[in-house]
């Protein structure tokens, strides 16, 4: 995987739940040593519990209002980040506990937001995802961009609903 020096450097902000803390060194780590930029939202301890809908909330808000280009949520699962953070307009975020989903869903899908379980993947694999998801971009064909606005017509319909 692509290592400093080799990848374009993007704002990310990151969060954790109280379960998806277990990944926080890891993930902060290796943003560091790639030299991206980290906008931190917390959690950095599993002795208060920390809801991952919350923390939804505040990723799309960093994306939304321009802190960050992309996102990394954290919970134990994955599944509950990517549910609460697909609810915000605007936010593509999809669980990827492989490598090709991880850079397939930027290339085709554009997914903005990461989500990844904790109690599910080790450190190293969360290390491979965070990388390859960030040195990922968007192909933008044709097809790939006839889908998003598809979703964008769809969440624009669920606003007027």
């Amino acid at each position: 995987m692509a290592r400093a020096g080799t990848v374009r450097r993007v704002n990310v902000a990151v969060a954790f739940d109280h379960r998806g803390v277990h990944l926080r060194d890891t993930i902060l780590d290796t943003l560091r040593e790639d030299g991206h930029e980290i906008v931190d939202l917390g959690t950095d301890t599993d002795a208060v519990r920390i809801d991952y809908t919350d923390k939804a909330i505040e990723i799309g808000a960093a994306l939304k209002d321009g802190q960050a280009e992309r996102g990394v949520l954290v919970c134990g699962s994955g599944v509950g980040a990517g549910v609460a953070a697909c609810k915000i307009v605007g936010i593509r975020a999809a669980i990827c506990h492989d490598v090709y989903s991880a850079h397939q869903g930027v290339e085709h899908d554009d997914i903005n937001v990461l989500c990844l379980g904790s109690e599910v993947i080790g450190p190293s694999l969360a290390a491979d995802l965070v990388q390859t998801f960030l040195a990922a971009r968007f192909d933008g064909e044709e097809r790939h961009a006839a889908r998003l606005e598809k979703i964008r017509r769809m969440e624009e319909g669920m606003r007027n609903a």
